[in-house]
């Protein structure tokens, strides 16, 4: 098969296309034909080795932890899928080796979830690492109908579905963002409000009382949360490991089938979509993480492997 590979961290241009011998499918797992996979900002954060004294890995690796595509084999006591379904995944595995950017993946079914119909492939393949980020926080946050929630970067990767799915569960959203992403995030049922100098204040002219929930995915805003968090109020971030001695929860996404399953659901209920920003061939996987690092991307990136 077909496989984007690095042999050693570095940039971008260490990437190559590679010829790899079919991945095996172990009991517990499917094997997947690619369609599409996406890309995310941890996966040029691994390969630049940022993450080497968190995550064992073991090269040459296989970038890539997003999947939309179709079930090629069933592995050994696998009664959840058969050959010819069509799934998503957040296909993290215990190391960092066998990802997404290839013909073939296999992966465990806890990691599984049967693929949206209302969504395309590439939509379907932006949606599992970013949406379990956003729904896993927003869940552990009890987050609930008649709850108002400020979502720092709400026009961001994870932001875009953070703030959807806390409308979904009833909430009513403020989001940050730059000025020139409000008309996108209005559409969405968001309140925006610009990130900077004067941001509390601009929070609390539209709840004057406080917000009940505040989700943080951009980091460095720690201070803002607390002056805007109504007294028992909760909040939680997946990039700022100090909220923890401020009351709060850190968080790190977990493949989960059931959680991905609801976000499935929850696309095909017409209450969760997945902006694609650029579609990019598999050979040319260096140009789409040059994009994701320039931080300006509303939307997912995602890479074709098969049609």
């Amino acid at each position: 098969m077909q496989a984007i590979t690095y042999s050693e961290y570095g940039t971008p241009d260490t990437l190559t296309l590679s010829e790899l011998p079919d991945p095996k499918v172990g009991p517990g797992e499917v094997l997947i034909r690619v369609r599409s996979a996406s890309v995310n900002p941890v996966d040029w954060k691994l390969m630049a080795g940022y993450l080497d004294g968190l995550m064992q890995v073991d090269f040459p690796v296989i970038p890539g932890w997003d999947v939309a595509g179709v079930v090629e084999a069933v592995g050994l006591d696998t009664p959840e899928y058969a050959v010819g379904g069509e799934v998503i995944s957040y296909a993290r595995k215990d190391w960092v080796q066998q990802g997404t950017f290839a013909e073939l993946v296999s992966a465990p079914v806890r990691t599984v979830a049967r693929k949206p119909k209302s969504l395309d492939w590439h939509q379907a393949a932006g949606l599992p690492l970013t949406g379990l980020t956003a729904y896993q926080l927003l869940n552990r946050l009890g987050t609930k109908a008649g709850d108002t929630v400020l979502i720092h970067a709400a026009a961001g990767g994870v932001g875009i579905l953070g703030v959807q799915i806390a409308r979904a569960l009833g909430a009513r959203v403020i989001g940050t963002a730059s000025e020139g992403n409000h008309e996108f995030l209005r559409e969405l049922g968001v309140e925006p409000v610009v990130y900077g100098d004067g941001l509390a204040e601009r929070v609390r002219e539209l709840a004057p009382e406080g917000v009940d929930v505040v989700a943080d995915f951009v980091g460095g805003v720690l201070d803002v949360t607390q002056s805007v968090l109504k007294e028992g109020g909760r909040h939680g971030s997946i990039a700022d490991g100090a909220v923890e001695g401020a009351g709060g929860i850190a968080a790190w996404v977990r493949p989960d089938a059931a959680d991905l399953q609801a976000l499935a659901d929850l696309a095909d209920a017409g209450k969760l979509t997945v902006p694609v920003a650029e579609v990019f061939d598999l050979a040319d996987a260096a140009a789409a993480y040059r994009l994701s690092q320039t931080g300006h991307v509303r939307g997912k990136i995602a890479i074709r492997v098969s049609d």
